[in-house]
């Protein structure tokens, strides 16, 4: 996310990030839409908690008791559960942080270790870091300062209350599920039911609430498909000059839709991994014209996918020195590699 800020706000610094983060605390880590990690306004974090992110804190839950259940690793699962989610919170009270480490060494009720997943993809996992997740979701607990760099994800966990200075104010799911439709739509519409839903993890019951309670405005997007804007944004928008981006992985403008054939055509298989996690992007007036990646001396490369002309090329290149000199040579490598990165 400091990359994708690097790219919107001209004169970013990284310490104006951790700012916000760490001291202001005006954007918050929060696990939600999708089982992901966001960082979200301050503001959007109620109704981000009461909408999809209690969706993904009930699915935690219901699979975490299953599995203890079935592997007969603490007797009743649900009961458990309990026990932990108690003691974890009763440690955090005090507004400390910890490592996952440190709560699982002070606290033997969350030690442990379940298989998840089947197949290939079974994994031995410990179960701390599990309830941790439910907590999460469920807006109990959050990622509170890092340990690590920048480039590093080392959180420490304190409570959600201590870190804010009080709980997350209450909200209906519904009523959050709208408040974000809105904001989605603000930022990214027109857009479809189906790329609401997809985008939420919701259900298409709860986005076609949300646009009735926004009455948003029904529009044609072409070739039998239609779509949806807030009613105040139905004019045509401004024309734009031709501008050029360097996005990173899984950045909100190549995630932002389930459909994406207008922006990213014929480049999906190269920019997007198995599991539908996208890699770093370069872009040109709104498509996505290939990638991009950092050299071993830390030098930004660009592997674009097309010829864009000489304008846009050389729009291009200005991103990538600019995004050298302001990583100076600091890697900071892709959590979710495309395919094209690993040309």
């Amino acid at each position: 996310m400091y990359l994708s800020a690097w790219a919107r706000v001209d004169g970013m610094a990284l310490a104006d990030v951790d700012r916000a983060l760490y001291e202001d605390r005006s954007l918050v880590k929060h696990l939600a839409m999708r089982r992901t990690l966001f960082v979200f306004p301050r503001a959007t974090l109620p109704a981000a908690v009461a909408g999809p992110s209690a969706r993904v804190a009930a699915a935690e839950r219901k699979r975490l008791i299953k599995e203890i259940d079935a592997q007969g690793l603490h007797g009743d699962g649900a009961a458990w559960l309990a026990k932990a989610t108690d003691a974890v919170m009763a440690l955090l009270a005090d507004g400390r942080a910890h490592t996952s480490t440190e709560l699982r060494e002070q606290l033997p009720v969350i030690q442990g270790k379940v298989t998840s997943g089947s197949g290939k993809w079974a994994a031995t996992i410990p179960v701390g870091p599990r309830v941790l997740t439910v907590l999460s979701a469920e807006g109990r607990v959050v990622r509170g300062p890092n340990d690590g760099a920048w480039t590093v994800s080392r959180p420490r966990w304190t409570s959600m209350a201590a870190w804010l200075g009080e709980p997350v104010a209450p909200m209906d799911e519904q009523d959050g599920t709208t408040e974000l439709v809105r904001g989605w739509l603000r930022a990214f519409g027109p857009g479809t039911v189906a790329d609401m839903k997809w985008w939420l993890g919701g259900t298409v019951r709860g986005v076609k609430a949300a646009l009735a309670a926004l009455a948003a405005v029904e529009v044609d997007l072409g070739g039998g498909e239609t779509g949806w804007v807030l009613p105040d944004d139905v004019e045509p928008e401004p024309p734009v000059e031709p501008w050029a981006a360097l996005l990173p992985s899984l950045d909100p403008t190549i995630m932002g839709w389930q459909s994406r054939d207008w922006y990213l055509a014929p480049h999906r298989e190269h920019l997007f991994d198995y599991a539908g996690n996208a890699g770093h992007s370069a872009w040109w007036d709104g498509r996505a014209v290939g990638g991009w990646r950092q050299t071993e001396d830390g030098a930004i490369e660009l592997q674009l996918l097309e010829d864009v002309g000489t304008e846009a090329l050389t729009a291009l290149e200005t991103e990538a020195d600019r995004l050298t000199n302001f990583l100076s040579g600091t890697r900071s490598l892709p959590r979710f590699p495309s395919p094209l990165s690993k040309q």
